[in-house]
């Protein structure tokens, strides 16, 4: 086998390990009962309208792709995991909107260049392993002119101190893949875009989160629920100790950022002009 062809089936079994990853567990269950609002948030800020062709990438269950279609927008969902598509529809169905889902790998996406008024991604994107090419692709679809939006969890915020948190029980990355919450941070994202865009608006906001009662209630959900979570703890499942150190982790921090019942969750929301 040549070192090309080597590449290619190391980039195919790591893409199916993240596909396999996020069809574990409940994400949409995320989605729905801690971050209702941030996907229709982001469609705000890109300023989704009226017959707009919109992509949303590593759309998951539709988070921001079904407000952009609910908004008059001619929306494409992207995503690398087939089974959160299918509640995306489902989803799509019950709220009356209509909008097309294509499985693609945010690394290699199979749209032509230009095809997009707006590109944007609701904290999806940031989960491509290697962030360059991803966000390459992001400006290659777009139009001259047209909008980039991002909303992505930045690492001084619970859920990148969550990823800090859970790192040394998991396995090692693949080399060449570069931490999700990269994308939270404002300088990164400069550098990925770079000359490309212009007009850049980048701002902290964050999510409210009062959703769990307990510290406990928090890590037993992500346990549960979240693909990532899911994935450290099945890593560690043979080590009672590293599982309960792992429980003892997030309980903590999650304590830490719970006042009065409440947790606020910070994350980047940057919105570009693709520069002509």
């Amino acid at each position: 086998m040549t070192e090309a062809s080597e590449a290619v089936q190391a980039d195919r079994t790591l893409k199916a390990r993240h596909r396999a990853m996020w069809a574990q567990g409940d994400y949409p269950s995320v989605v729905s009962h801690v971050i209702p609002e941030l996907g229709a948030r982001l469609v705000q800020e890109c300023g989704v309208r009226q017959g707009d062709r919109v992509l949303d990438v590593a759309a998951g269950s539709g988070n921001a792709a079904i407000p952009a279609a609910l908004a008059g927008a001619d929306v494409v969902a992207s995503d690398l995991t087939p089974e959160l598509m299918e509640i995306g529809r489902h989803l799509a169905a019950v709220r009356g909107a209509r909008l097309e889902w294509r499985e693609a790998d945010a690394e290699a996406l199979p749209f032509a260049d230009g095809e997009f008024d707006i590109v944007m991604s609701c904290v999806g994107v940031m989960f491509a392993p290697h962030h360059r090419p991803a966000a390459e692709e992001m400006l290659r679809v777009c139009r001259s002119g047209g909008t980039i939006g991002l909303a992505n969890w930045t690492p001084q915020g619970f859920v990148g101190r969550m990823f800090a948190t859970m790192k040394p029980f998991a396995p090692p990355p693949p080399p060449g893949a570069e931490p999700p919450p990269l994308w939270g941070d404002e300088e990164h994202v400069h550098e990925l875009l770079g000359d490309a865009v212009t007009d850049v608006d980048a701002r902290r906001e964050t999510v409210r989160v009062d959703t769990f009662a307990q510290p406990t209630a928090f890590r037993e959900f992500f346990k549960a629920c979240y693909g990532p979570t899911i994935a450290v703890y099945r890593a560690v499942a043979d080590d009672a100790d590293r599982v309960a150190a792992l429980d003892s982790a997030l309980d903590a921090l999650a304590a830490e950022h719970t006042v009065d019942g409440v947790m606020e969750w910070e994350y980047l929301l940057l919105t570009a002009h693709r520069r002509g």
